[in-house]
């Protein structure tokens, strides 16, 4: 099954997709990556929705790559003795750790450590931002604060901190037993939530222990100002616009979006835009103008992958969602605005050898009648730089191992192919062409660029390039390396 646009699409399991029809109907109308999101469902219904994937992908023989999106710490307020208050804008509020239900004048906030954080003049945004309050005076046990913004308070509403860099590990204790689980199910990414600083990414690597790649979820203002640190430590990234939007004025939002997709592009590391995509289709069989112009856009920008998230997990229409998507990305991908966006925006790296064969092989492509560029990889990385180019022609990634197509279900562009394990680059360039040929992507008169690293099955050895024919015969007659 050969898609026809290079971006991936991230489709979200709930209850409106946790069976085996919808999720194969979801896979077949776009869907590249399955999310499961630990902050919902029991283990045992995370274990059967990852099961049920990987039945898919049995039954289909495509790699499908599985995210694990761990939950973060939640700060929320107590409880209110009526359930909820009215707060008034100008009326003094404050927050303690006392137990006792709140009413119109305090509520508990069971979080010691947002008090030892806190400053005269700090912001707490309750209920993603609807009531916003700024502290007046504060302690090692309280915050007293005038309400900036009123609205109805009711109990557990989540709380934003936006402008403190809180003493919290990205990791509860929570997110530790759902990481060492989604690891020993075998999911490719582990997607994490609150990071603030590159240490969050570093402790949950080392708990993963190269089970699962580490996507960096950006989605508060101490990540916007960290992020080169945190790229660096992480194998992706997501741009979570629901907190950034609460967190930081939601005017900042795009050009933020812009800015971290360009860092992730640079990198050579996958970046996900994600959340209100197509917020209407919970509800609506068809999208607004709006949203259709919010995929197109994060399409434009050049992000590896667009994210569904309640309209695939708990929406009424989970399959039009991931169609609807799908038809917007073929629609941009065809423009020829996209080509010149996505190429004016490419940035130049020639560091390594392996970057001077990359870039060679997207300039051969396109200066000639080559049909893909095919790329012979362990880690995946020779296919990541690859992408980072975002050639014309399509990519056609090989690898001998399930856990890196898996993986690189995620990588702009990247079509996984398993192959046999090659000792020798004249057997590598026969399985490039069988898979080109194999999958529809060129036929026997065509040409196609192959790049490896000789000696094989070592990383980080990419060094050479052939251009070759699709003719098997003339293929048998390459001299071997």
């Amino acid at each position: 099954m050969r898609r026809l646009r290079s971006v991936k699409i991230v489709a979200t399991l709930g209850p409106a997709s946790s069976d085996y029809d919808t999720i194969r109907a979801l896979f077949e109308a776009g869907a590249d990556v399955f999310r499961l999101n630990m902050s919902h469902g029991v283990h045992a219904d995370i274990e059967a929705r990852h099961k049920i994937i990987r039945k898919v992908e049995a039954d289909l023989g495509r790699p499908i790559g599985i995210l694990a999106d761990l939950q973060g710490p939640k700060l929320r307020v107590g409880t209110f003795a009526n359930g909820e208050e009215e707060l008034e804008e100008g009326a003094k509020f404050r927050m303690d750790l006392s137990a006792t239900p709140g009413d119109a004048t305090r509520v508990q906030l069971p979080h010691p450590e947002i008090f030892a954080a806190l400053e005269p003049g700090s912001a707490l945004l309750v209920n993603d931002g609807k009531i916003r309050l700024q502290v007046d005076a504060c302690g090692k046990d309280f915050a007293d604060c005038t309400v900036t913004v009123g609205g109805t308070i009711s109990n557990r509403k989540g709380v934003n901190v936006p402008d403190v860099l809180l003493p919290l590990a990205a990791l509860s204790d929570k997110d530790r037993g759902d990481l060492e689980f989604a690891c020993s199910l075998g999911v490719d990414w582990l997607a994490l939530s609150f990071v603030q600083r590159p240490e969050d990414v570093i402790e949950a690597r080392g708990l993963a222990k190269g089970r699962a790649a580490i996507l960096a979820k950006i989605e508060k203002p101490a990540a916007v100002k960290a992020y080169d640190a945190i790229l660096q430590v992480s194998d992706g990234i997501m741009v979570a616009r629901g907190d950034l939007g609460v967190e930081l004025p939601v005017t900042s939002v795009p050009p933020i979006q812009k800015r971290l997709v360009r860092g992730a592009r640079a990198a050579a590391k996958p970046v996900i835009v994600a959340t209100q995509m197509l917020e209407s289709m919970i509800e609506s069989p068809v999208p607004t103008r709006a949203e259709v112009s919010d995929v197109a856009t994060a399409i434009y920008e050049g992000a590896d992958a667009v994210m569904l998230s309640a309209e695939s997990a708990a929406g009424k229409y989970p399959v039009e969602a991931v169609t609807t998507m799908n038809n917007v990305a073929l629609s941009v991908e065809k423009d020829p605005t996209y080509r010149q966006v996505i190429e004016a925006s490419r940035v130049v790296r020639r560091e390594t050898i392996a970057d001077g064969i990359v870039a060679a092989a997207r300039e051969i492509a396109e200066a000639t009648n080559i049909k893909a560029i095919t790329c012979f990889s362990q880690s995946g990385q020779t296919v990541s730089l690859v992408a980072r180019e975002r050639p014309r022609v399509p990519i056609i990634a090989l690898t001998p191992l399930m856990s890196t197509a898996r993986r690189l279900a995620l990588t702009w562009g990247a079509h996984c192919v398993i192959t046999e394990p090659q000792e020798r680059f004249k057997g590598a360039v026969i399985s490039a062409v069988k898979a080109a040929r194999a999958d529809g992507f060129a036929g026997e008169e065509d040409m196609i660029v192959v790049t490896a690293g000789v000696p094989f099955n070592v990383k980080g050895t990419t060094n050479i390039l052939r251009v070759a024919p699709c003719d098997e015969r003339l293929i048998s007659r390459v001299d071997p390396e």
